[in-house]
């Protein structure tokens, strides 16, 4: 078995609970999911311990994650580890998110590639650490042939921030005359994206029980399924994945669109002849007009 060669990956390990995926009609399965990974900081508030146990524990959780996805036949999982918000976090803390996203993505790599993930980065370059960036475009370079899942980290990203970013480099090229301002269209600006060929979100899960999208995938959420799960991420595996997208499953998705609810006919005036029947007033159309020559 040659890892990253299509059609010969490693399959996903089980789930030591022994737990499968459940059987749902492939149409039923959520294309892409995005994770908003929350409730670390709180998981180790709980337990006493500091904020950053409650990120390295989380590791876990994003990889079981994955295996999950891929088990299940998710074809594109987005997840959101560390926002244009989160500099706003103590220094201490930036700094261990820095080395600790850094490390991940090294440790995590060959076995990503071995299972045919295709690795993705979403972000702004400004301000992220070089050697965190380096450690991505690897990682990216490496999988870039993978076609089993997408996975995509969203590390510093903003929904708000991409939107700005995408609509500069648009501007650019209509002052370079390479598009014309009145040819522009949403798919147009999409184009322009961080990932400009990731699909829409399908279903949008937030661990902790949190009810935001946070600056998340502002773009490709627009018609995305919720659900948040009380469950804190360090607390988070694929059983709770797997349980969003059975919810996701039975969902009504319509898009603005809406079939037009069934309605009873009205009831008949008595009064009135029943529509069915002969006119009394008229001459049965059977029959010779009697007033005829």
């Amino acid at each position: 078995m040659v890892a990253g060669q299509p059609g010969t990956y490693r399959s996903p390990s089980k789930h030591p609970s022994g737990a499968r995926p459940p059987l749902l009609p492939a149409e039923a399965v959520p294309r892409h999911v995005a994770i908003i990974m929350d409730g670390n900081g709180r998981w180790a508030k709980q337990r006493g311990l500091p904020r950053t146990a409650g990120h390295t524990q989380g590791e876990s959780a994003f990889f079981d994650v994955v295996e999950g996805a891929l088990e299940l036949g998710i074809r594109y999982v987005s997840v959101y580890a560390f926002s244009t918000e989160n500099w706003r976090r103590s220094p201490e803390e930036i700094r261990f998110l820095m080395g600790f996203n850094r490390q991940t993505i090294r440790r995590r790599r060959d076995d990503f590639n071995a299972m045919g993930v295709r690795v993705r980065w979403a972000g702004r370059h400004r301000r992220l650490w070089r050697s965190v960036i380096t450690e991505l475009e690897v990682a990216e370079r490496m999988t870039r042939h993978n076609d089993l899942l997408d996975l995509t980290i969203c590390l510093n990203y903003g929904g708000r921030a991409e939107l700005a970013d995408a609509a500069a480099r648009l501007a650019a090229d209509a002052v370079a005359g390479k598009i014309k301002p009145d040819r522009i269209t949403e798919r147009t600006l999409a184009r322009y994206l961080y990932v400009p060929d990731l699909p829409d979100v399908d279903l949008l899960i937030r661990s902790s029980g949190e009810q935001r999208i946070s600056n998340y995938m502002i773009w490709q959420t627009a018609y995305a399924e919720f659900v948040a799960p009380e469950t804190l991420w360090p607390d988070f595996d694929r059983r709770h994945l797997w349980y969003a997208c059975e919810l996701y499953a039975k969902r009504d998705r319509r898009f603005g669109g809406a079939l037009p609810n069934p309605v009873a006919p009205e009831p008949l005036d008595p009064g009135l002849p029943d529509p069915g029947l002969p006119d009394p007033g008229l001459p049965d159309p059977g029959l010779p007009d009697p007033g005829a020559a």
